[in-house]
């Protein structure tokens, strides 16, 4: 019995001895696991020993940018590829370069979300920069055809570095801030361009292009294009090169919409040659040349590449182009069988060419009910007219442009008969026109659409010459 005694006295002793522990552990309350260590690009930078980029970081004041969510992908230059960066632009060290331009630069090498090298395929990405015309993200050109290559200048030398809020690739090469030259020579496809752009040991292009005091709008050909191009009408390869140019505006393509613009490109007498962009289904110029790639973004403006090499236009190619012309290239094929308008205005000319929209043809017709076509008009009377469109006499094969234009002026046309001009015209008019017939208040309502073999001017009537007096 004494042995039982003691056991219970040992067994109530330890239940008690439980109960005390078991009280202190709950007044502690539970204990916490230790905190997983992350590794953020900031830290892989500094294990992979990429000082100088290390340096710029800091000095731009971007660490805390790069120690945050992300996801990002970063293009990392080594000590020896911002050491020849610097030594290429003339700066001892990173306190040469200015804090904006050192932050844009850093920014230019890092891209939004986890991109392995894996996914990576060649073509456009966009960086962090804002340095792009009108401030817009500046774009990467990824080349993966043998390894990655970035923009021409940077190959990835160790890739898919992970961290917890993105990867590093490093990179052999810092990413300056491109040019629309720096797109150009980059991207292979379009080495023909830059061939034509440099034919001869010329650099009047690439100087132009280089040029970050303004911006352009580049409507660049692929090389499919070039091979296809034949110089039908023998045009000056330069002059063509420059037709592609629109200088002074970066145009990207949320911004364009079927609209006339001035480009780089001129005629004999010095007028810019025009362009119609069209948006009605994706990104057309003149009608003859597709936009295939858009908003290739550099610091001096934006480059689009193109399936068609644009050829210079004539008055022709813009009454074909422009939709609102469709009555009037009806009348000068179909409606006059017996007069080729189309090569006459093809010719050297130069013509200067009133042309009336298709509402204004529309309200011709509605004077008479047998018309309900242009091809209804009688085709004698209808050549009549379109000749009553066309500056012929003293003003025959002459450029006249909207500054050429006198009020009073009394010009003749092909017809025979005269037409007035009143400036400046009335409501949104920029000039009234008087007809052969007498009819006033015929409205200019767009000017200089400037071919290079003749200049437009766009009607809200159609004129009539004094035979339909």
């Amino acid at each position: 019995m004494k042995i039982v005694s003691n056991f219970l006295k040992f067994s109530t002793l330890f239940a008690v001895f439980l109960f005390i522990s078991c009280s202190d552990d709950d007044d502690n309350g539970p204990t916490n696991p230790p905190e997983e260590e992350t590794t953020t690009i900031i830290d892989l930078a500094a294990s992979a020993n990429l000082n100088v980029l290390a340096q710029a970081l800091t000095a731009a004041n971007l660490v805390e940018t790069l120690e945050g969510d992300g996801p990002f992908t970063v293009f990392a230059p080594t000590d020896e590829a911002f050491a020849a960066f610097l030594a290429a632009n003339n700066f001892s060290s990173l306190d040469d370069i200015p804090n904006d331009v050192l932050t844009q630069v850093l920014l230019n090498h890092v891209v939004s979300g986890t991109n392995l090298s894996t996914n990576l395929t060649t073509g456009y990405i966009s960086s962090l920069s804002t340095a792009g015309a009108d401030g817009r993200n500046l774009s990467l050109y990824v080349d993966t055809s043998s390894g990655v290559e970035i923009n021409g200048v940077a190959t990835v030398t160790s890739a898919d570095n992970e961290a917890d809020n993105g990867v590093v690739h490093i990179v052999d090469g810092v990413i300056g801030l491109p040019t629309i030259v720096d797109h150009a020579v980059a991207n292979g496809a379009l080495s023909s361009l830059v061939g034509a752009l440099t034919a001869d040991d010329n650099t009047t292009f690439t100087t132009l292009l280089s040029d970050t005091t303004t911006d352009f709008t580049v409507f660049a050909p692929i090389n499919d294009a070039f091979s296809a191009f034949t110089n039908p009408n023998g045009n000056d390869i330069n002059s063509v090169l420059a037709y592609h140019v629109i200088p002074g505006t970066a145009a990207f393509s949320d911004e364009l919409m079927n609209m006339y613009v001035s480009t780089a490109a001129t005629n004999a007498d010095g007028d810019n040659l025009s362009q119609y962009i069209s948006v009605d289904s994706g990104v057309s110029i003149n009608a003859s040349s597709n936009v295939a790639i858009a908003d290739v973004v550099a610091v001096n403006g934006v480059v689009h590449a193109v399936d068609a090499v644009i050829d210079l236009p004539t008055v022709v190619t813009f009454a074909v182009a422009d939709p609102t012309f469709a009555p009037l290239v009806t009348a000068l094929t179909d409606g006059t069988p017996d007069t080729d308008f189309v090569s006459i205005l093809s010719g050297e000319g130069p013509f200067t060419v009133f042309a009336p929209t298709a509402d204004a043809f529309q309200a011709l017709l509605d004077t008479n009910m047998e018309w309900n076509e242009v091809t209804d008009i009688d085709a004698g009377l209808l050549t009549s007219v379109l000749q009553h469109h066309v500056l012929g006499g003293a003003n025959a094969n002459q450029n006249i442009r909207s500054t050429d234009l006198t009020d009073g002026i009394m010009p003749e046309t092909l017809e025979g008969d005269i037409i007035t001009i009143n400036l400046p015209g009335t409501g949104d008019n920029i000039a009234d026109v008087t007809d052969g017939a007498g009819n006033t208040g015929i409205g200019i309502i767009v000017v200089d659409v400037q071919a290079d073999n003749g200049v437009i001017h766009v009607l809200n009537q159609v004129m009539l010459p004094d035979t339909m007096n």
